[in-house]
């Protein structure tokens, strides 16, 4: 198979190798989308770049759930409507936008931000589970669900926070087992998610 520089101009080359980075993404589709761009009017291309940019300089991260956000607290965080006594523990911002589309849940976030995971060299220390204990030590929730999810890596997780949050008296839960083993809460639809929140049980 020759080299793709060979065969496309260098800027069609660079984009195509650039979007097949972005997960979910093969050689095939990321052909079809940069010729798409090509054929797209500069109106739309130029938009696309500015919105690129924006995500990049404009976002942030919350200062006490760790969404991502375009101003910190975030909207969630500085709702007053919200329930701050129940913060519900997950692994990516992603997992945050599935729960709130299930319309059920009125609790507060914590986003880890991974998980921990020794075989990819991700300890506890490159997550933001310290910064879950001195939230939970300051704000002293009534409870604390823990929605990692339901693969061995984030169940190990759950169970390394949970050690680490008994002591201070908290109410800890785990969502019930709806979710299928090895699933990812943000594939997860609605009335699944729904009914594993309601069905979370204390951990022990």
């Amino acid at each position: 198979m020759r080299p793709l520089r060979t065969i496309t101009p260098p800027p069609i080359a660079r984009l195509i190798e650039a979007l097949v980075k972005l997960p979910g993404i093969g050689p095939k589709t990321a052909s079809r989308l940069a010729f798409y761009l090509l054929r797209a009017p500069d109106e739309e291309v130029m938009a696309l770049a500015e919105a690129l940019r924006e995500l990049k300089q404009q976002t942030r991260l919350c200062e006490i759930c760790f969404h991502i956000t375009d101003e910190s607290p975030c909207a969630i965080c500085r709702d007053e409507r919200r329930d701050h006594g129940l913060i519900c523990v997950v692994e990516e911002p992603l997992d945050v936008l599935a729960i709130e589309r299930t319309g059920e849940y009125t609790g507060v976030y914590h986003v880890l931000h991974g998980v921990i995971s020794p075989m990819d060299g991700i300890g506890p220390e490159h997550l933001r589970i310290r910064e879950l204990v001195e939230r939970v030590q300051r704000e002293a929730p009534r409870e604390v669900i823990l929605a990692t999810n339901p693969s061995l890596e984030g169940e190990n997780t759950a169970v390394y926070i949970h050690r680490l949050l008994t002591p201070l008296g908290v109410r800890i839960t785990r969502l019930a087992r709806g979710l299928p083993v090895g699933g990812d809460l943000e594939y997860a639809d609605e009335i699944t998610l729904v009914r594993a929140l309601q069905g979370r049980q204390e951990m022990g």
